[in-house]
């Protein structure tokens, strides 16, 4: 029997029931229109709100991996809570959804913690929402059994996020390996506001210079609050052979709720190695 690490959020961010959350996540993969890709996909940019929210933004790039059939998803988030530790992941075998029990790749997490001097805690029970939101996406745009490295963020430092982004680049190379980054845009801004910050920050994933993405937070030019995340996957990428980032969608949860005074900022995007 597995250790499972139990979903604190189904039945509030996305649907309980798996035949409902099956064929709601499946729509919102049909209706996605990917644009044409200029290379292989390496990674993902994915938002992580609730799934009424940036499902459809999301959608866009899990329906570009739909061909792929990796046998290792690296999921970076940000950690929403207090912690004293720079790096967390689960102390559970395995996450379970609606959908199954995806099982944590253990060799792969001591791989990875032999190549960096920052520790990774383990801890259960997490809360952790917008690691947990990207999985039944995984789970039906993937048509093959996988295993999960999930890595939460909680240093938003530059330090960290690189050594994390070298760390992966060793652990993953001559895998079949996926690397996904979660992260929201700006929070709460008007519908003009936000969209001025996104694009921006947007901007800066597309530079594929995962510095200016920091100078960007820093300096109030533009918002992702998995920053550190994001960051960490580009520096990784890139040692892969990554070379461009390609926006594939942006939203905002005005789009959906017609509220426009206060909206969340929702950007998908795909990390590509040209062929």
């Amino acid at each position: 029997m597995l250790d499972l690490r139990p979903s604190p959020i189904a039945g509030s961010w996305y649907e309980a029931d798996p035949e409902i959350l099956a064929s709601r996540v499946d729509k919102f993969l049909a209706d996605a229109h990917v644009p044409k890709l200029n290379g292989g996909i390496l990674a993902l940019i994915v938002p992580h709100a609730g799934h009424r929210y940036s499902g459809a933004v999301a959608a866009h790039a899990f329906a570009a991996i739909s061909s792929l059939a990796p046998n290792l998803v690296v999921i970076l988030s940000p950690f929403h809570n207090p912690a004293p530790y720079p790096l967390i992941t689960t102390k559970h075998q395995a996450y379970s959804t609606p959908l199954g029990n995806i099982q944590v790749d253990q060799s792969a997490l001591t791989a990875l913690q032999t190549h960096l001097d920052i520790p990774i805690t383990p801890i259960a029970n997490d809360r952790e929402h917008s690691l947990e939101i990207e999985l039944p996406f995984l789970q039906r745009a993937l048509k093959n059994d996988f295993k999960l490295l999930p890595i939460m963020v909680r240093a938003q430092e530059p330090g960290v996020a690189q050594a994390l982004g070298h760390a992966l680049a060793q652990t993953l190379k001559n895998k079949n390996a996926l690397l996904v980054a979660s992260t929201d845009l700006s929070h709460f801004y008007d519908q003009k506001t936000a969209r001025l910050l996104d694009q921006e920050m947007l901007k800066r994933f597309e530079s594929f210079k995962p510095e200016s993405i920091f100078e960007a937070e820093y300096t109030g030019k533009g918002f992702a609050c998995g920053h550190a995340a994001v960051a960490s996957m580009l520096w990784a990428a890139r040692e892969l052979g990554g070379n461009t980032v390609q926006v594939l969608k942006y939203a905002t949860s005005g789009d959906v709720t017609g509220d426009h005074a206060s909206v969340v900022g929702y950007g998908a995007a795909a990390v590509l190695k040209k062929i």
